[in-house]
């Protein structure tokens, strides 16, 4: 089993991811974390934070000469805006704990239940750690998942598909190719056309004060049928990889396959026909299940979407009320993105890949990468054979 915790605040001095349970001899670089962590700051329509920050991660452990070790890997990347909070900050008893107060909770945010929760007086104490600058650890600890699936065979793909009312129809293309057009969009959208209205209604959404959510897809091929769980309900891949996108800050709903769409349908039109060839074996012409059948792969391309809503701090912003005077004011600004979707994206490709590396490990796991594949083509021969 793998697992990693992160910890640090959003104007603390640095991020710290801890993995446990890779397997020795995968070969991972701070080059493949770091390409992660530039996509993740990308995107048309990111805030101010991204023109100070810049991340880097520096890896402290559990890999030695390019190589996992086996042992736990701490990964660490600094807050370049630590600078400028240091003295508000401190963890000593120095901090300047009067200065930027936060009273009037945003709503939309976790600022008023969380202080509720803590008691704290000061809502800074739950919006440093609510915020989503702690993805970036999350992107750190995915991307050494992906690396584990990209040794198998396996390549997962994002690619945002709305903006606000704007959708996008992405093709049916060869995996590189689609993650390449997405790559060359400041949205990380494959379709040009709509990237460009998607452009219009963030810049209008901005002249407004106002901010947009949208709804991003991640794809996984080359996944084998098998991999996950029918047998208890937290063993489905389906629950798992939900749960893992709902996780993410601002998800408000996830879709395997055809999802929603398909409690409008009959199931005739719903449920995929199976068929086989020597050269193929058992294959879907239509996945509609989205790659999963029964909380397990079925062989075909796994398909999840998830929803974002709006980023709730807004430069016109909403009504709150003071916790202390409880006067009513405009709730407060934290600098803030009109449209964070393609980071959510990429995050959200962090936390599918971390599920898949998971599941792929219970099911071919070992203490070596060498292991791993050599069950792996083991279970593939079997496959083709059944």
């Amino acid at each position: 089993m793998i697992r990693f915790l992160t910890a640090g605040e959003s104007h603390g001095p640095v991020l710290t991811a801890v993995v446990e349970g890779f397997p020795a001899g995968l070969p991972v670089t701070a080059t493949h974390i770091d390409e992660q962590l530039k996509r993740r700051q990308g995107g048309y329509g990111r805030g101010g934070r991204m023109k100070i920050e810049s991340d880097r991660v520096a890896i402290l452990s559990g890999i030695r000469g390019g190589y996992t070790l086996g042992s736990p890997i701490s990964l660490s990347i600094e807050n370049r805006d630590w600078a400028n909070w240091r003295e508000i900050m401190d963890p000593g008893p120095g901090a300047l704990l009067a200065e930027r107060v936060v009273t009037r909770p945003r709503p939309g945010h976790a600022d008023l239940p969380g202080a509720i929760k803590y008691s704290h007086r000061d809502m800074r104490n739950v919006l440093e750690r609510s915020s989503a600058r702690e993805t970036a650890a999350r992107v750190a600890a995915g991307a050494l998942a992906r690396r584990l699936l990209e040794e198998l065979g396996v390549r997962v793909v994002g690619l945002v598909t709305a903006i606000g009312q704007v959708q996008s129809n992405p093709r049916e293309l060869p995996p590189e190719q689609l993650a390449g057009m997405a790559a060359a969009s400041e949205l990380y959208c494959p379709d040009s056309i709509a990237e460009k209205e998607m452009i219009k209604a963030i810049d209008k959404a901005r002249e407004d004060g106002d901010s947009l959510g949208g709804v991003f897809e991640i794809r996984v091929y080359g996944l084998p049928p098998g991999v996950g769980g029918f047998a208890q309900w937290d063993r489905r891949l389906d629950g798992r990889l939900a749960g893992a996108l709902m996780g993410i800050q601002a998800i408000k709903g996830v879709e395997v396959g055809l999802g929603f769409e398909a409690a409008a349908m009959p199931g005739s039109r719903v449920h995929d026909d199976i068929f086989y060839s020597g050269e193929r074996g058992y294959y879907r012409k239509d996945n509609g299940a989205g790659g999963i059948e029964g909380g397990m792969t079925n062989g075909e391309t796994v398909v999840v979407k998830a929803a974002m809503k709006p980023i709730p701090t807004l430069y016109k912003p909403k009504q709150s009320v003071d916790i202390e005077t409880k006067e009513v004011f405009v709730a407060s600004v934290e600098r803030s993105d009109v449209c964070a979707v393609p980071a959510a994206c990429v995050v959200g490709e962090a936390a599918v890949a971390w599920e898949i590396a998971g599941a792929c490990l219970e099911k071919f796991g070992g203490d070596t990468l060498a292991e791993i594949k050599e069950r792996w083509s083991l279970y593939l021969a079997k496959v083709r054979q059944f």
